[in-house]
């Protein structure tokens, strides 16, 4: 699979949302994705989101799981 594949049905997403996905649907069933950076991410972070920083994406985008729907922060 292609890098920007991934990216081809792209929608935003509001947080009420995402709220609505984590409480509603069983932890496995989606992937939370954390694209901040180091720092950031040490300063606290959703506990079970992968951490994949943006400037490793495109590295790292096999490691996704493309049948799985990926919220991305």
């Amino acid at each position: 699979m292609k890098f920007l594949d991934m990216f081809t049905h792209v929608k935003t997403v509001s947080v009420n949302e995402t709220k609505r996905v984590v409480r509603e649907q069983p932890f496995g069933e989606y992937t939370l994705l954390d694209v901040r950076e180091q720092v950031e991410y040490e300063k606290g972070h959703i506990p079970g989101a992968v951490f994949m920083p943006l400037s490793q994406l495109p590295d790292r985008v096999a490691e996704l799981d493309p049948e799985k729907q990926i919220i991305a922060y």
